[in-house]
């Protein structure tokens, strides 16, 4: 048994919730996960997760072999990264993720450049619409939007977006414009399911916070699906600020609601905490961290 490889493949188990969402986490199939964790908790003589129907759950053992795998995979990728001499010069090869959208139009344009002025650095990027694990993807340096939830990474904040919700003059025509959030209930509107669960349209109003949402008329998987069937006048949208600041500069989508919208997300670089952090991920972040702070200062819609 490769007890590396079944560390990594419990703590992508254990972190998407399940067996099979860990399964589809590692491109692996449902058995093979299975039987790796079962000649896990055979090897150690102990049980460490707990299956229900419902849910997984860490048994106390569980919990802190869990801990330790963490420690150890990262220091074995620091202990690699020294043998190959990361630490003595900016060399190697980066691997880098950011959303599709974000890293087409504003992190792709700040690589090139980087790349240009590093040549002993290849780098990888990765554009994909959900949250990776930084440790069991090999990921130095992962471009988020929104508050981090993983207190053992390092967040180098960069600027901030804001949700917006719109829709094409087209229908708005039709339909009317809604003045209130409320008022958004009797309008049709486009979902855009990216992640595991559909975030809720909330607005800020005089007190906390609340939901109202349109009618979805169509659930999409993709940023740009949604953006298209607004474009064609089926509904109301509730997008990032960069996803759409062209289409709102031309006039072709007009925002809605702004007065009620809810605090912009932070935008932020982060990696993994270490206590060396390798030459080739410092001069990344030295690059890339003042120019996506300059992009994301410019107007947004």
């Amino acid at each position: 048994m490769d007890r590396f490889d079944a560390m990594a493949v419990l703590l992508a188990v254990v972190e998407a919730g399940s067996l099979s969402a860990g399964a589809r986490r590692l491109r692996a199939p449902l058995a093979t996960v299975s039987r790796k964790m079962a000649e896990l908790e055979r090897h150690l003589g102990t049980q460490l997760l707990l299956r229900t129907s419902r849910e997984l759950r860490l048994t106390d053992a569980g919990r802190a072999y869990v801990a330790a795998s963490r420690r150890i995979l990262q220091q074995l990728q620091e202990a690699e990264r020294e043998a190959a001499g990361e630490y003595a010069a900016a060399r190697g090869e980066l691997h880098v993720t950011a959303p599709v959208l974000f890293g087409e139009r504003h992190l792709l344009p700040i690589a090139l450049g980087f790349l240009a002025e590093q040549e002993e650095i290849t780098l990888r990027l990765s554009l994909i619409d959900r949250e990776v694990s930084l440790v069991e993807e090999q990921v130095d340096v992962a471009l988020r939007i929104g508050h981090p939830r993983d207190s053992t990474l390092i967040a180098t904040r960069v600027g901030r977006v804001e949700r917006v919700v719109c829709a094409s003059p087209a229908y708005l025509a039709r339909r009317g414009v809604p003045r209130v959030p409320a008022e958004l209930a009797a309008h049709d509107g486009i979902v855009f399911r990216g992640f595991a669960a559909a975030p809720e349209w909330r607005y800020r109003g005089d007190s906390a916070a609340f939901t109202v949402e349109p009618r979805a008329r169509l659930a999409v998987n993709t940023t740009e699906a949604a953006i298209q069937a607004a474009l064609a006048g089926l509904g109301i949208i509730r997008v990032l600020s960069y996803q759409v600041e062209e289409q709102l500069r031309s006039g072709q989508l007009q925002r809605l609601l702004p007065e009620f919208a809810p605090e912009p997300l932070p935008v932020s670089l982060v990696y993994l905490e270490a206590e060396l952090v390798p030459l080739k991920l410092r001069s990344f972040l030295d690059w890339a961290a003042p120019r996506l702070r300059a992009r994301l200062a410019g107007p947004q819609a």
